[in-house]
């Protein structure tokens, strides 16, 4: 089976990271800075939606004002503010000794969901990693998928693993069929909503829906 997996929310908890550099561009530019706990909305969005939302307004000179800021720590600090969610590492091992290809799909810019994989060493578990580039372009998911799909050419309809509804519309936007983990920052109801085929609330359910059950797969 053909799997394309988000990266923030499904492989790792980037949320300290992402809050503390949305804080560190709203502090730069004189605006209000939330608490942490209000920001976790933040997690998953292409961040030029989240700074629009942020701030009221989504001029662009505004916009790259905030994400050079936000990238300005991100670069240095923000990524490896990060925590592999439990039982990921292996589960992924489980999914590749079963057969399956796995692939991230990610709106985080590429050079830095490469850079994260690398902190935790899962790279060699991907045949590929796809994100975003720093100029916005590929960060709305759909647009990203389907050019996955275009460069791939796969023999077989792949199936898209993420937490948020951008990773369901934006498998379903190419066809695709969109697993939603509960364990990140989508709710239950947000997944539901927007159409999951399936909801998986760990990665052992996640494995089982894989046709990999048992530790011995």
């Amino acid at each position: 089976m053909e799997l394309f997996f988000d990266l923030d929310g499904t492989l790792t908890d980037p949320g300290g990271g992402i809050t503390r550099c949305v804080q560190h561009a709203l502090a730069g530019m004189g605006r209000p800075v939330p608490a942490a706990a209000d920001l976790a909305w933040c997690v998953g969005p292409p961040l030029r939606d989240t700074f629009a939302e942020l701030l009221g307004n989504s001029a662009p000179p505004l916009i790259e004002r905030a994400i050079s800021l936000y990238r300005e720590r991100f670069a240095s600090t923000g990524m490896f503010e990060n925590i592999l969610y439990p039982g990921v590492a292996e589960g992924l091992m489980r999914l590749r000794a079963a057969g399956h290809e796995l692939r991230v799909v990610t709106s985080k810019p590429h050079v830095y969901a490469r850079a994260i994989l690398a902190h935790f060493d899962l790279q060699h578990m991907f045949l590929a990693v796809y994100g975003s580039e720093l100029s916005g372009e590929n960060a709305d998911k759909a647009s990203l998928i389907a050019r996955v799909l275009a460069s791939e050419r796969l023999q077989e309809p792949p199936c898209m693993i993420g937490d948020r509804r951008h990773d369901v519309e934006g498998a379903h936007a190419n066809g695709l069929a969109a697993v939603g983990v509960l364990w990140g920052y989508g709710s239950r109801s947000e997944l539901e909503a927007a159409g999951a085929d399936v909801l998986v609330a760990s990665v052992e359910e996640l494995l089982e829906w894989a046709g990999c059950p048992t530790r011995d797969c």
